[in-house]
């Protein structure tokens, strides 16, 4: 999975997953990443690789019009936000603001991402085996997740007369800092520690009793974006640890 040569773009790069995936993007001999996060930290990330930080909100339009990313040959959509709670007592407000940086945030990405790509280039969407399994309390969330599956399906077949693959990786349970905006999770974590919180959430939820780390992902997401699955697109690869069986 060589990316020698290659530029990147990707969202959420600040950290967990999305910082995974640049680092190994880089290593993988990129010739430059982009690198979007509302975090200010994007810009002082170290990579093996040029990197040129853009600090925005991916729900800002705004943002994408002024964003120049030049050409890339990858993009990989990364950003997102937690938030649980039963429908009844959602706010409108709270389910705007999920649906605003995961579904829309992903939409104006891709659009930015495909009228830059090169022929031949690949996109990956993350989105989460929560737009696949129904669960209690996940109700902004699971839809944002199953509306950025169905989005990536369709870009898969405009996309395809140009040669542009367009699939999307569903994790289960990972390592990331994302979990910390669960209220149940940031408790338990004061109680037995983050480490700990993560072994137990993983040995109720996954068969195989484990969460993912967010480089094991990272190297799931580079296969998807490499030649190595030069014929696999509008595709979902889970990888939840058995937990959707």
């Amino acid at each position: 999975m060589q990316f020698t040569e290659k530029t990147a773009l990707i969202t959420g790069a600040a950290s967990g997953i999305g910082l995974a995936t640049a680092e190994l993007i880089a290593q993988g001999g990129a010739s430059q990443l982009v690198l979007v996060d509302r975090n200010p930290r994007i810009t002082r990330l170290k990579m093996a690789c040029p990197a040129r930080p853009l600090v925005g909100d991916v729900s800002d339009e705004s943002f994408w019009d002024s964003a120049d990313l030049g050409k890339i040959d990858h993009a990989v959509i990364n950003a997102g936000i937690a938030l649980t709670g039963p429908i009844e007592s959602l706010s409108f407000a709270d389910w705007r603001r999920v649906l605003a940086v995961n579904l829309d945030g992903a939409f104006l990405t891709l659009r930015a991402s495909l009228r830059a790509t090169r022929d031949g280039g690949s996109v990956v969407i993350v989105a989460s085996v929560a737009g696949i399994k129904a669960e209690h309390g996940i109700a902004a969330y699971g839809a944002s997740k199953a509306g950025v599956i169905q989005l990536a399906r369709v870009a898969a077949k405009e996309a395809a007369a140009r040669q542009i693959r367009v699939n999307v990786i569903a994790p289960g349970g990972v390592e990331t800092p994302i979990w910390d905006q669960v209220p149940t999770f940031a408790e338990r974590t004061k109680q037995i520690g983050r480490g700990a919180a993560f072994i137990e959430m993983a040995a109720m939820a996954s068969p195989l009793k484990r969460f993912a780390k967010a480089e094991e992902i990272a190297g799931q997401i580079a296969f998807l974006l490499s030649d190595a699955s030069k014929t696999t697109t509008g595709t979902v690869l889970v990888s939840d640890g058995g937990y959707s069986l």
